[in-house]
């Protein structure tokens, strides 16, 4: 009964988020709160929300001090130069972008942590991303699964769980499953290769002129005094003025392609929310263009790095640097627990940055929107966990599992492990699967003379899905940010990094890894 209702449970969650007839945070808190009730643990549901609570506690902390942390770097212009160094590179190519995208979050998810990941990558891209009408659900999407396979690293969570488990040596786990996953790495920038095709053919061919403005064809003929015109939504979308009569800086193109359908403003099928920048005005609304040419801040996106914002500090510019880098290298080297890191790197940064205790007021309160979204959805969570955990529900849906393999398939218990590693990392927290699953699956597997070290390596198959799991708090930061539905991205994502997931498990056949 209790597996029964941990699948039911989990289901009734996922569709009625992916449905949106309830927020993440209500539903998180809701349905494993009536579960619990319907198992006849009611009475335990505080002790089990407590303990949800108690273990993800110091993530929040982390998370919540991560945001601040890098909203002031985002604030004092620390990512300025990296943004314009993707618009020099990108020309306002979509397949550069979401390229772009990609190497971007693989590069950062090094430092282990897919909170920083998605706070750098959202906080560089999401700007060009806007301003070119491009899905914003593309992004996180390629982020996601990119950091997903990044997440593997020795100090990233994963391996180190799974060494832990099993008692093994991490990097006896890792260095033998690093062919697969550069395999897997590969694919997300073919996947992400894919999407821009798909993103240049919705769109059509783009510009930005010396001030970072979106700029597209004008009419044939069209006199340089004219407004520029701009197709919005599609071919039979109107078209709407970029600057105005004599406007600065505008190099029209000779050549245009514009997408074939109604002017819904929307991308592709399968992107719901791909056009809800689209459907905006090119104009005075989305990208201003000052009288130097430089791109102002968007009215209706405040994430646009305006480059004439007060909050600048050009002349700390160095010291922030400095203080990221030695940031970032002290978490990889674990020197400190990291909510304490990031805890005292946040006040340094205040203090340094905005020594006036008004402005760090202000600061502090620019980012409050996310950092309550963030940690409120990370205690939600615990309420899911913590009913999922204390009920044994995990566990009987784990030795369900494992009892309904084949004996036939009890040679190949590596295989099953990183295909069952796909959807349950995606239904459970690491900590679960890891602590609590991997244990079995390699009793289960010891038993047919497969090796706990295939099966830690296997374990790692589905990380890349993982990371869009609504059991990872660092997704919310992703999606809080980049200001996207959860079902959206859910629903945009699970397939291709399922899919991706999948690549690795057969390179690491292929590799004769496991």
């Amino acid at each position: 009964m209790l597996t029964i209702l941990g699948f039911v449970m989990i289901a009734t969650f996922l569709v009625l988020i992916m449905m949106k007839k309830m927020s993440p945070l209500a539903a998180l808190v809701l349905v494993p709160a009536l579960f619990c009730v319907l198992v006849g643990k009611g009475a335990h549901l505080g002790e089990y929300v407590l303990d949800g609570i108690g273990d993800l506690a110091p993530t929040a902390a982390m998370l919540m001090f991560a945001i601040i942390y890098f909203g002031v770097m985002i604030d004092v212009g620390l990512f300025d130069p990296i943004v314009r160094l993707i618009l020099r590179f990108c020309k306002a190519d979509p397949v550069r972008i979401v390229v772009g995208t990609a190497v971007l979050a693989a590069v950062v998810s090094l430092d282990g942590d897919g909170s920083t990941t998605f706070m750098i990558t959202v906080s560089a891209m999401l700007p060009l991303y806007r301003r070119l009408k491009m899905s914003v659900l593309v992004m996180t999407c390629v982020a996601a699964t990119a950091n997903g396979v990044m997440n593997t690293v020795p100090w990233g969570g994963p391996t180190a769980r799974a060494a832990t488990a099993l008692e093994l040596d991490a990097g006896e786990i890792f260095v033998p499953m690093i062919p697969a996953l550069a395999v897997g790495l590969l694919f997300v920038f073919f996947l992400a290769y894919v999407l821009g095709r798909r993103e240049r053919r919705r769109l059509g061919l783009l510009t930005l002129d010396e001030g970072d403005a979106l700029a597209r064809d004008a009419a044939p003929g069209a006199r340089a005094a004219e407004p520029v015109l701009a197709a919005v939504g599609g071919a039979d979308a109107p078209a709407v003025a970029v600057g105005g009569a004599g406007g600065p800086g505008r190099v029209p193109l000779t050549k245009n392609r514009f997408p074939t359908g109604g002017g819904t403003g929307r991308g592709p099928a399968d992107q719901p929310g791909a056009g809800d920048a689209g459907a905006r005005p090119v104009g005075a609304a989305s990208t201003a263009t000052t009288a130097s040419g430089a791109g102002a801040a968007a009215a209706d996106d405040p994430q646009t790095l305006d480059p004439h914002r007060p909050t600048l500090r050009p002349k700390l510019y160095w010291f922030n640097a400095a203080l990221t880098a030695a940031l970032l290298t002290l978490l990889i080297l674990q020197t400190l627990p990291i909510p304490v890191l990031f805890l005292l790197g946040a006040a340094v940064a205040l203090t340094v940055n905005f020594p006036h205790m008004p402005d760090q007021k202000a600061r502090i309160a620019a980012h409050s929107e996310n950092v309550l979204n963030v940690s409120g959805m990370v205690f939600a969570a615990a309420v899911f966990t913590g009913v999922l955990t204390g009920t044994g529900m995990v566990e009987h849906m784990a030795r369900w599992l494992v009892d309904g393999v084949p004996d036939g398939l009890g040679p190949h218990m590596a295989v099953v492990t990183g295909v069952l590693s796909i959807p349950l990392t995606y239904f459970m927290s690491n900590d679960g699967f890891y602590f609590g699953i991997v244990p079995i699956l390699a009793e289960a597997g010891a038993a047919h003379g497969v090796s706990p070290t295939e099966i830690a390596r296997a374990s790692l198959v589905g990380q890349a899905l993982h990371m869009s799991s609504p059991l990872v708090p660092a997704v919310y930061v992703l999606v809080g940010m980049a200001k996207v539905e959860f079902g959206d991205h859910t629903r945009f994502t699970v397939k291709w990094a399922a899919l991706t997931a999948l690549v690795v498990l057969g390179a690491s056949l292929a590799f004769g890894i496991i």
